[in-house]
């Protein structure tokens, strides 16, 4: 009785997340070049959605105009329905080179009935192997939901719907490196990753389905741009006047509703595969989630 409650009220608050939405989306037009797919990416509703598709040739992606360091980032995705096996939907933040930095929401598809695995992980110069894995409590493709993530130098939170499903803090007190020396670029796609993508690369992607679709929309970036190395933020560091972004961290109820979230819907977590990492787990696993 307790989780069906919980579920009604995550999904009463992802209606009011996305009612806010609208008041403040951006643009695609203005916000994002589609930058691959010949064509398989299509701006839609006068700049309010974005439709990428994948079929045996190749997929398609989009990124941001602009570069940022530290932000909010908001998208409404509907994910490919039914046999989606294979391809993998995507939206992410990254910079260039070598030693990248990289926050990752990556949308895993199954076979028909089987859940949708969201994939995270974080990236500090050029190094991951910060994967946590969930569930939703929801169908991802059969409405627009609300994928966040907040970035700023304490903490990202990853956010559906605007619940927290994950907390990574900055942990460079304990020599663990966090990413916020390099600005990144928003970016999505929709590609096919049979090889690994579902049940371990098992079931592999049924083209006679092709063309696979996914949708964006609702674009809202809130964050400091970067140009010529300059940040359109003054002092990310003084709380005068600061952005709630700036400053986020979970109140009581956000930990309530992670620790929800994380007790029943995660499915990964590497701070917990001892066959993975026999020599130990990475330091920032036994410091608080929160």
């Amino acid at each position: 009785m307790a989780s069906k409650f919980s579920s009604t009220l995550l999904l009463l608050l992802s209606i009011l997340m996305s009612i806010q939405l609208l008041v403040s989306a951006g643009n695609f037009y203005k916000d994002v070049d589609i930058t691959w797919g010949e064509g398989r990416g299509k701006i839609q509703e006068g700049g309010r959605g974005l439709a990428l598709s994948l079929d045996k040739l190749s997929g398609s992606g989009f990124q941001s105009k602009n570069e940022f360091l530290f932000g909010r980032f908001d998208m409404q995705l509907k994910l490919v329905p039914e046999n989606s096996a294979g391809t993998v939907t995507t939206f992410f933040l990254s910079s260039q080179g070598e030693g990248h930095d990289e926050i990752d929401f990556e949308f895993l598809g199954n076979v028909s009935g089987q859940p949708y695995t969201i994939h995270t992980n974080v990236y500090t110069q050029g190094k991951g192997n910060k994967e946590q894995q969930f569930h939703l409590w929801f169908d991802p493709t059969a409405a627009f939901h609300t994928y966040t993530i907040v970035w700023n130098p304490h903490r990202i939170v990853f956010l559906v719907d605007n619940s927290p499903i994950r907390v990574f803090n900055n942990h460079e007190s304990i020599g663990i490196p966090f990413p916020k020396s390099q600005a990144m670029k928003v970016y999505c796609s929709l590609w096919n990753a049979d090889e690994w993508a579902t049940q371990g690369g098992r079931v592999k992607t049924d083209w006679a389905l092709a063309p696979f679709t996914a949708y964006y929309r609702n674009i809202n970036i809130d964050g400091c741009a970067v140009s010529s190395g300059t940040s359109s933020c003054k002092s990310i560091g003084s709380t005068n006047n600061a952005k709630p972004w700036q400053t986020h961290e979970l109140d009581g109820k956000g930990r309530n509703r992670l620790r929800w979230v994380q007790s029943k819907h995660m499915v990964y977590n590497y701070c917990a595969d001892s066959k993975r990492f026999p020599q130990g787990f990475s330091a920032e696993c036994k410091s608080s989630r929160f």
